[in-house]
């Protein structure tokens, strides 16, 4: 192989005299017929491989990797002499055949490395060559260098890509080689942001109209679909950029800014319109702040990955998502307070229970605390911290809850409401470490001190009539005997009370509806006692002995 020292000749004296008095010396005669015996041999070489000859259906690639090296270097040898040929030959016949050579060898090369991209689709998916690269550099005017890939037939793929590439933009023909490479990768890159789940909306309508369970759906599955498309696949695209076109700063932009730049700023824009767009609801509120936490912690790679200035776009809308999500989970916990303050139901649970409006608020509360840290840089300076803003929100519905125990008709029941309400918000408190840690040291001794007093209050009310029917005073004087028999008096009177009361009313219902009943054969199943039954009952009450429950039809047979 004729080496590239040879071409580089001196140029031709500038001197008009010399120009016309001296005759061609004989290395320059040696120069020009070295030139014609490169371009021939080259010729030779490129049209074995002719892409409309006999070759064309192989890849030389792959039929024998010494032979690729000998072509490459064949077309390097080709485009020195024809710069040889432009400076002191330029009408030369041989630049013409050599031109023809080129183009030949520029046709079969952009086959060759259009056929690597389209054979390797799953080796060089993005997220396989980020996770084969044991080192990077991401600075503008650094080059990748051989050994990155760990994966042989990854480096192999790779390194043949840059080896083609190379030559390809060093012999004029950029703009083919990045066409081609720019079609294949971004589909490749675009397919595999499908695969994650990142999905395209056309417009923020889309967004608008999203039922909250789906709308939910999607949320989560960005969530778990930015790291690995910022970390695997624009990194790995970066990566193959940097690689493929190493000795280019420019077409490793070029193609990088056409290829990921549109997918990321689509990934980036999701946040944005969710938080300014979407139906939101108090739910929503913990899943926005997952979004900005996401994007906070990505935000150094995202500015190292897209650095070039043609993607700057895709930084900004970074920091654009940040102020959105930001405002938005700040406009959320201030309309969720103002809910609970304009909360008008009258619902009344049974019994004094716990409201549905604690459980929910709690429920809000417990989620706040576990986001504490996430909020609190939400909040920064411009407005009160995670625990002032709890605590707030509790005083709310505490006051809240104060206004529907006036619901209740019974004062008693309306001190059982709050007892219960606040001993409910104090240990759903103590079961939160992250809530034990925010709220003040006295804050749930004042609570407790308010629920006993709320229970003190309820027992007084309560029983105070029950209480008040028993003697201030026991008189132990009193024989057995007349204690035994005010007792047995006192059970007689309540079993008469009763039969009179009961009795009556139930053989009223039992006689009218006897005979439908038994009509339809489901006496034993639907009737336990008779008159009779329930009046032996009755009787029994009081002396610890239980009723076999005689059967209707055996009563109603004896009668």
């Amino acid at each position: 192989m004729i080496k590239a020292s040879i071409f580089a000749s001196s140029k031709p004296n500038s001197s008009p005299s010399s120009s016309h008095s001296k005759p061609s010396t004989p290395s320059h005669t040696l120069s020009e017929t070295m030139i014609e015996e490169s371009v021939h041999v080259a010729e030779l070489v490129i049209k074995k491989w002719d892409p409309s000859g006999p070759t064309s259906n192989q890849m030389l690639f792959r039929e024998s990797r010494e032979e690729a090296g000998d072509f490459i270097r064949c077309v390097e040898e080709l485009r020195r002499a024809m710069h040889f040929l432009v400076i002191n030959r330029s009408s030369s016949g041989k630049l013409v055949q050599a031109q023809k050579s080129m183009q030949m060898a520029m046709k079969r090369l952009g086959n060759e490395f259009h056929q690597i991209l389209e054979t390797n689709r799953e080796r060089l998916d993005p997220e396989s060559v980020s996770n084969e690269s044991s080192s990077r550099s991401l600075s503008s005017n650094s080059k990748q260098e051989d050994g990155v890939f760990t994966d042989n037939e990854i480096g192999v793929a790779v390194s043949d890509l840059g080896q083609i590439g190379n030559c390809m933009v060093s012999s004029g023909y950029a703009k083919e080689c990045v066409n081609i490479y720019k079609l294949v990768r971004k589909s490749v890159l675009d397919e595999e942001l499908y695969r994650i789940g990142i999905r395209r909306y056309s417009s923020s309508s889309h967004i608008r109209k999203m039922g909250s369970s789906v709308l939910e759906d999607q949320i989560k599955n960005w969530l778990s679909a930015v790291k690995i498309a910022v970390r695997s696949l624009f990194n790995g695209e970066r990566l193959l950029c940097d690689h493929v076109f190493s000795t280019s700063e420019i077409m490793r932009e070029t193609c990088f800014t056409h290829i990921a730049k549109e997918g990321a700023i689509n990934l980036l824009k999701f946040p944005e319109l969710v938080a300014t767009k979407s139906k939101r609801s108090p739910k929503h509120v913990f899943l926005l702040m997952d979004m900005y936490n996401e994007i906070t912690e990505l935000v150094p790679e995202i500015k190292l990955i897209f650095s070039y200035e043609s993607v700057s776009e895709v930084i900004l809308q970074a920091f654009t998502c940040l102020h959105k999500l930001k405002s938005s989970v700040q406009t959320l916990v201030s309309d969720f307070e103002k809910s609970i303050q304009k909360d008008s139901s009258r619902t009344v649970t049974r019994g004094g229970g716990i409201h549905p409006l604690t459980l929910s608020v709690m429920d809000f509360v417990l989620s706040m605390g576990d986001c504490s840290k996430i909020f609190n840089e939400i909040a920064g300076d411009e407005c009160e911290s995670d625990s002032t803003q709890i605590d707030r929100i509790i005083l709310t519905l505490l006051c809240k809850l104060d206004t529907k125990s006036r619901l209740y008709k019974d004062i008693a029941l309306s001190y059982l409401f709050l007892a219960n309400n606040f001993h409910f918000i104090a240990e759903r408190v103590r079961s939160s470490s992250p809530l034990m840690l925010l709220l003040r040291d006295d804050w749930l001794l004042t609570l407790d001190r308010k629920v006993n007093s709320y229970a003190a209050n309820y027992t007084a009310m309560a029983w105070a009539k029950v209480l008040s029917c028993l003697p201030e005073r026991l008189d132990p004087s009193l024989p057995g005997d007349v204690i035994e028999r005010h007792i047995t008096e006192f059970r007689a009177e309540i079993k008469l009370a009763l039969a009179k009361e009961l009795v009556p009313t139930y053989k009223e219902f039992y006689d009218a509806y006897l005979e439908v009943v038994s009509s339809k054969g489901s006496m034993e199943v639907l009737v336990r006692y008779s008159p009779d039954n329930l009046g032996s009952y009755l009787s029994d009450l009081f002396h610890g002995t239980s009723m076999s429950g005689g059967s209707a039809s055996s009563s109603s047979s004896s009668s």
